[in-house]
């Protein structure tokens, strides 16, 4: 599906704020609300409009630590490699997870209340697999930058 610049300018609008009513969605890209509701429904349709989330804030949760895990795999082989993305995706602790290149092979964002949570993480997750040779947390202090927006093609 292409994008034209009415699409463009609905989907920023949307990621800084999927709340906004129709209404105003409309009013902010210039188009009537019945063609602004058409177009969002067709973006939806077509998959590029994925989902839409409500985004808490940390500081208003209870305390939890945020870790970047990098993860090193000892064979590279397809089959294992699928073998373990399923097991970190399944974990509730694993908020994204990413397969990568260069020095590791995976890097996993977790989230966990406190160490005894991660070090249950480890074990069901990081130490199952036979295939895991090392991994390396890092433990964030402080998020200084959160934005979850995709660009936008020209």
């Amino acid at each position: 599906m292409s994008l034209d610049n009415l699409d463009r300018r609905i989907l920023d609008r949307l990621q800084r704020n999927a709340d906004i009513t129709n209404q105003a969605l409309a009013d902010e890209v210039g188009l009537s609300p019945s063609a602004c509701l058409k177009r969002v429904k067709r973006l939806r349709e077509a998959g590029i409009i994925e989902r839409q989330v409500a985004l808490l804030s940390p500081e208003a949760m209870k305390p939890c630590l945020h870790m970047v895990v990098e993860v090193t795999m000892e064979r590279d082989h397809k089959r294992l490699y699928q073998r373990f993305q399923e097991r970190a995706i399944a974990a509730s602790e694993v908020k994204q997870c990413y397969q990568v290149t260069g020095e590791c092979d995976f890097v996993l964002i977790v989230v966990v209340p406190d160490m005894n949570a991660y070090d249950r993480f480890c074990d069901n997750v990081l130490y199952a697999d036979d295939n895991m040779r090392k991994f390396r947390t890092l433990l964030s202090r402080k998020r200084s930058k959160f934005d979850t927006s995709s660009p936008i093609p020209d």
